[in-house]
């Protein structure tokens, strides 16, 4: 048996930096939004476990978090099953719109079908936890909150449907350095709650704190947001620490001529029309499904 599932992409629509934490994180108020943007894994049933992946900037061994999940599910369930995994990409590489979280999300719930494992999505939560902060998110998807480093999740009603502008220039950030020059205090416990309680999306603010400290690290993305706001957008953020950079336009037709427009002045970074993706659809279309014949092979 061969089951294909998707795994979309995400902008922080919000991102809040509330202090440094003693464990060496940042604990963060996030607002995280799902786009159709989207990688695609097949997995076939099989001795081990393998990885094949079609953008050789990509990982297959042990660093890829998919197979890290893998590893996890078995240990969780107590198994030994293995299985043949392709994986397809759409989404850049570290360009800050979660990918390899959502691949690791999409593989906990691709190999629970495959492997007929009763694991509930609080378990497949804790083990996201554990990969990474992002993982938890793409067990949900559409409109959500994290705080913590990002991995608590509280699902949100839908930000309304949104066209997307993503600019991805063809250089990466450090996280580490974005994060390291922060400069960002100690967190107390007075800090550590943020004043938005039970916030609609609506209610989130306009920023994320970390652009400052990515744009010193590369000015260009100041240059890139700019593009966006003077074609229109409705909000113009770094997603993540970067290095994508992403502009929210009333609808996709908007959007594809706000492109046309930023591609025309010559941005220097490539450019992607996208769209909101709500719970309900997010839901649907990474619901595990056969995959086409010959799928995933090479």
């Amino acid at each position: 048996m061969s089951l294909a599932v998707e795994a979309f992409a995400k902008v922080n629509l919000s991102l809040v930096v509330l202090g440094r934490r003693d464990d060496g994180f940042h604990e963060l108020d996030t607002l995280f939004q799902t786009i159709d943007l989207s990688d695609r894994l097949v997995l076939s049933e099989a001795e081990g476990l393998t990885l094949e992946v079609d953008d050789p900037a990509v990982p297959a061994d042990g660093r890829n978090l998919v197979l890290r999940a893998a590893e996890a599910l078995r240990e969780e369930a107590r198994i030994s099953r293995g299985a043949a995994i392709t994986l397809r990409k759409g989404i850049p590489a570290g360009g800050g719109l979660g990918g390899g979280s959502s691949d690791a999300a999409a593989a906990l719930v691709g190999l629970r079908a495959l492997w007929g494992l009763d694991v509930g999505l609080a378990t497949l939560e804790r083990i996201g936890t554990a990969l990474g902060s992002d993982v938890p998110f793409f067990l949900h998807g559409g409109t959500a909150r994290g705080t913590g480093r990002g991995e608590r999740i509280e699902p949100l009603p839908d930000a309304p449907s949104r066209g997307v502008v993503l600019l991805l220039p063809p250089f990466g950030v450090s996280t580490a350095e974005v994060f390291g020059r922060l400069g960002a205090p100690r967190l107390t416990a007075s800090g550590a709650v943020s004043n938005l309680s039970n916030p609609g999306p609506e209610r989130f603010p306009d920023r994320n704190d970390l652009e400052p400290a990515a744009e010193a690290q590369a000015p260009e993305l100041r240059r890139l947001r700019m593009l966006l706001q003077d074609a229109g957008a409705l909000r113009a953020r770094l997603s993540g620490s970067g290095s994508t950079v992403f502009g929210l336009f009333p609808d996709v037709e908007t959007a594809r001529a706000a492109a046309d427009r930023i591609m025309s002045a010559g941005p220097g970074a490539r450019v992607r029309v996208a769209a909101t993706l709500g719970r309900d659809e997010f839901r649907a279309r990474t619901a595990p499904r056969g995959a086409e014949p010959g799928e995933g092979r090479s």
